[in-house]
């Protein structure tokens, strides 16, 4: 087969768009904010990841426009190289303060960070123990190391005791878990793996892209959900979500970062974080750490979504977090629900296999801290019409 041939006959995109049922890649005009513009239509976002709706706030904005006054729009160079700057080290050492670790490093984006910390860390002869359920980019840093990786079901604590009794007991092992499942919206046992690791000689790591600025007293996350911060080895984040901006980043102890610096070539081998979006991630995180009323309003909006998608019928799975599936099952009902909400003024993402099981398409809906209960009961009533219509509920 020829290079391109594949892609001369990949046509599935092309018969979703002929039925009019195309959801991605819909051109938004207007700031992420609770509403939208596509093509000229104002919706409901229920689409977004920016929980805190920090992505338009004036102090960001303003933030990062005098970072590109100060030090211009791009670094031209890795962090190993040219490509540090005093911003870059100032929100580190926030970071690492607010979180409750010795150190941290940055990476362009939070994709970079999972295969920079995984591929940096486990080499040849090392286990990458992964749950089911994590996501794409832990199983690409997986796939960049030298090690080898092993899975367990998802949540199920016999399945990863039985992966880890199988595996070397003086060998190296990492276990990683997303803090909060993008999908699924539930929690890992965080707690649990680490009495795990600890019985089996393994380190712990958590994905806490979601969970960052939504769980934890102050916010810090799914470490600080269940008090086990100085129990969790590596914490990673993203600045995309709850800090408004883009990049990722590694929280750890000050000699598995000093290790990953000169060790991760994701890291060294990518141009820096760029200084607006430096700026923005760190005025972010002090209105984070300022303004904790915003947590307790998307907590609100979180329980109005929650117990209204449950009345009317709907499977929302196990969710315990702003993050909340619609289970739907069948890939075109999936895109036809997600069309026919837009019409009706909602957006929400369609999420298919392969980034779902067969039979588990959903309808991926989160909320925002800058929603309104206004907003939130009008997205139910257009969930309960559509829902009816095509025979969800």
């Amino acid at each position: 087969m020829g290079l391109f041939e594949k892609c001369f006959q990949f046509t599935d995109a092309d018969k979703i768009r002929r039925l009019g049922l195309y959801p991605y890649f819909r051109p938004i005009s207007t700031e992420q904010d609770t509403e939208v513009v596509i093509n000229g239509k104002r919706v409901l976002m229920l689409g977004s990841n920016s929980y805190l709706g920090l992505t338009n706030h004036p102090r960001v904005k303003e933030a990062a426009v005098k970072a590109v006054e100060r030090y211009g729009t791009g670094c031209a160079g890795s962090r190993f190289l040219n490509g540090t700057l005093d911003l870059h080290l100032q929100l580190e050492h926030e970071l690492g303060e607010f979180l409750g670790k010795e150190a941290v490093l940055l990476y362009s984006t939070g994709f970079q960070a999972n295969l920079g910390i995984i591929s940096g860390l486990v080499e040849k002869g090392n286990y990458a123990i992964t749950d089911k359920s994590d996501h794409a980019s832990i199983l690409e840093g997986c796939k960049l190391s030298f090690g080898e990786t092993k899975r367990f079901r998802h949540n199920d604590m016999e399945s990863l005791r039985k992966v880890l009794e199988r595996l070397p007991q003086d060998a190296g092992k990492l276990i990683v878990v997303d803090g909060v499942y993008s999908m699924e919206g539930d929690i890992a046992p965080v707690p649990e793996i680490i009495k795990l690791a600890r019985r089996y000689n393994a380190q712990v790591m958590v994905d806490d892209a979601h969970g960052l600025g939504v769980l934890g007293k102050t916010g810090a996350g799914t470490c600080e959900h269940y008090g086990v911060t100085q129990d969790v080895d590596v914490i990673m984040g993203t600045f995309s979500k709850s800090l408004a901006s883009l990049g990722g980043f590694a929280a750890s102890c000050k000699e598995v970062i000093e290790y990953l610096k000169h060790h991760s070539r994701p890291l060294i081998f990518s141009a820096s974080i760029s200084p607006p979006n430096t700026a923005a991630a760190l005025e972010a995180l002090r209105i984070l750490k300022g303004e904790p009323e915003r947590r307790e309003w998307l907590w609100r909006n979180t329980k109005i979504l929650h117990d209204g998608l449950r009345s009317l019928g709907f499977n929302i799975g196990t969710s315990q977090t702003p993050v909340i599936p619609v289970y739907v099952g069948d890939v075109m009902k999936v895109f036809q629900m997600c069309m026919m909400l837009h019409d009706e003024g909602i957006f929400v993402n369609p999420v298919v296999p392969p980034g779902v099981p067969p039979g588990r398409s959903l309808i991926r809906v989160s909320c925002m801290a800058t929603h309104t209960p206004e907003q939130m009961y009008f997205s139910l009533e257009k969930f309960e019409k559509v829902g009816k219509a095509l025979g969800v509920i």
